[in-house]
């Protein structure tokens, strides 16, 4: 399948601009605004649906057939900025479609038609294969069906970029989808306009790459950046810009007079984002290898970025799942004054001793699942906390159950605390807690054959069936990079100092379901060596221990001095089935970085 600009000037010598203004559901209203200011801008992109975000959709698809979509997009970016998007000719491409596109269309029509405009519309569905669950596999490379958690509430497949390269060129001005992988929106824009075939992979590696790097918005521009001291003005941050060129090539940039910042190590610890094996970052469009990506700083807050290559994809759909499974509460009070930390703990004992003895005395089961986390001690870090003492804490009590009603005793009861236990508690102090239903995320793959995708470009009209791509095989040698790239390094730690890890390094960490990743890019060339010798994945490992379930791998990324740490069964359950206060591993890498590692003394007095 090829693709057709729409533009008369030369698609080869044209650079598109394209602005990332959302990175999750919730994100900032300055973000489309600010983008408006830029003086070149072709589209706008807006990520809405992290993994969690699919159990949020089915609560409120739940409660309201006519919702399951982010209603952010309608309300918070599109409402207040239609009329100069249009003016502007600005297109937009979004997910914020989630479980229900057809619905996020009408919502946005009706916007329009009140505010006296008529964008053109197009929504692409087929995602949802909740009635395909026989066909469900539990590997890609597994050949018989997998039986999933009986019943599904829903199942949605991760489509890609050219059902949305189809929409632009039946000429919509706004293409919603359900979900899609969250790099495919810039991918199908760039694959229109430049007219690339599917097969071209390399450009389709480097344009995923620039989605990859824009879909989570400010994070790309010093938002959750390691050195956040060096970062200004975070009220006015600024959002990301991609400059695509049709080789795919592409600079990264944000508007002029914004706050926050873009340079090498921003970009690079948004590259480590959330991805595993950096040689096969998989997506429905191309398979991405980022491990010889480099970027380089190009002028005042603007860094240009190379590298990536691609293979054929395979031949089926990540699917994602949500499940009812139980019933949880997080009860939050909080505890002051002399050994602080010794009167939580009991409180929190004293609690789930009285309720447990309630609920089996009202014939409930025990509970499936509880956790204390005492923050502001340092709970999650386990044997590495340094919190010996503290005269304030906030306890937070976290349970699950199958019955409701069981966990309705623990929400009455926690609110005695405040009168039968120990002094200076506060309970409730963030009003009272609600049991909520659990709905749980699991991943499946789903043959891409058995998963019809449909476009519709006017609602008026019957969608239609696309004809997806045939896959061909990529004729070069799959790309592998080994630690051996690296090169190696003794320590004598007679001549060596115990440092931090962030005395080296900079780090981000992130999740997928139940597994957690940590990214750690080295702060100059000459210490990735002693990264590759003093951090291993068995010592990561040891580190998170008291966390995790599962074993780590480490990838190297020698094109831009870093490793990928991949964590399995490491974040409790992940997303809504977890009791953690950080079910995300968002914290992982910034608890990483205290870890003390040996470091050659010559190594660190040379240079800045």
């Amino acid at each position: 399948m090829n693709t057709t600009a729409h533009t008369s000037v030369s698609a080869a010598d044209r650079t598109l601009y394209i602005g990332g203004a959302s990175g999750f559901w919730g994100d900032s209203q300055i973000a489309v605004p600010q983008l408006l200011q830029a003086p070149k801008l072709d589209y706008l992109v807006f990520d809405y649906l992290a993994e969690t975000t699919m159990s949020i959709l089915q609560r409120a698809r739940l409660r309201n057939p006519d919702l399951g979509y982010a209603t952010d997009f309608i309300t918070t970016a599109v409402k207040p900025n239609l009329r100069a998007l249009m003016e502007r000719k600005v297109r937009l491409v979004s997910n914020a479609g989630g479980l229900n596109p057809a619905k996020c269309r009408d919502a946005l029509l009706a916007l329009a038609h009140e505010q006296g405009l008529s964008p053109r519309i197009a929504i692409v569905t087929g995602d949802d294969v909740l009635e395909l669950g026989a066909q469900f596999r539990d590997t890609p490379e597994a050949s018989t069906a997998t039986a999933a958690p009986a019943p599904l509430m829903s199942a949605n497949a991760y489509l890609g970029a050219w059902p949305i390269a189809e929409a632009l060129r039946a000429g919509a001005d706004i293409v919603i989808t359900g979900r899609c992988v969250d790099s495919a929106s810039l991918l199908g824009i760039a694959a229109y306009e430049f007219g690339w075939s599917f097969d071209e992979y390399d450009k389709l590696a480097q344009a995923s790459l620039a989605g990859h790097l824009i879909e989570c918005g400010a994070q790309a521009t010093g938002g959750l950046f390691t050195d956040w001291e060096t970062v200004p003005d975070w009220a006015g941050i600024g959002y990301p810009i991609v400059e695509l060129r049709a080789d795919g090539s592409f600079e990264l940039s944000k508007p002029a007079h914004t706050g926050g910042c873009i340079h090498r190590a921003t970009v690079a610890e948004q590259l480590l984002y959330e991805i595993g094996d950096p040689t096969r970052y998989a997506l429905p469009d191309v398979i991405c290898d980022f491990t010889q990506v480099r970027i380089e700083n190009s002028g005042d807050d603007r860094v240009r970025v190379t590298g990536a290559r691609g293979q054929a994809p395979s031949n089926v759909y990540k699917v994602t799942t949500t499940f009812q499974k139980g019933f949880q509460i997080a009860i939050m009070m909080a505890i002051r004054g002399q050994r602080a930390q010794a009167k939580a703990e009991r409180t929190a004992q004293e609690l789930l001793t009285r309720t447990q003895r309630l609920m089996h005395e009202q014939g409930f089961a025990d509970y499936s699942g509880t956790l204390v986390e005492l923050l502001g001690a340092e709970s999650m870090y386990g044997p590495h906390r340094r919190v010996e003492e503290s005269r304030e804490i906030v306890l937070r009590i976290a349970a699950q159950h199958d019955d409701r009603k069981a966990l309705e005793i623990l929400q009455k009861e926690s609110a005695s605390a405040g009168t039968s236990m120990g002094p200076g508690t506060r309970s409730h102090f963030g009003g009272r807690s609600d049991v909520q239903g659990v709905i749980c995320t699991a991943s499946y793959y789903i043959d891409k054959a058995q998963v019809p995708v449909r476009l519709q470009t006017d609602a008026r009209e019957p969608a239609i069936t696309l004809a997806l791509p045939v896959l061909r095989a990529d004729s070069r040698d799959a790309a592998t990079t080994s630690l051996a790239d690296t090169p190696t390094l003794a320590v004598d730690e007679a001549d060596s100092v115990r440092v931090p890890l962030s005395r080296l390094a900079q780090a981000r960490s992130g999740d997928k379901g139940n597994d957690a990743n940590i990214g750690v890019l080295a702060r100059r060339p000459e210490w990735v060596p002693v990264l590759q010798q003093q951090l291993t994945a068995a010592r990561v490992h040891d580190y998170f221990a008291h966390l995790m379930e599962g074993q780590v791998t480490r990838f190297a990324l020698p094109g831009i001095g870093a490793f990928n740490f991949f964590l399995e069964r490491a974040l409790g359950g992940g997303g809504s089935c977890s009791l953690r206060s950080d079910p995300l591993g968002k914290c992982y890498a910034q608890m990483l970085l205290d870890m003390e590692v040996s470091c050659p003394r010559a190594l660190l007095t040379a240079g800045p």
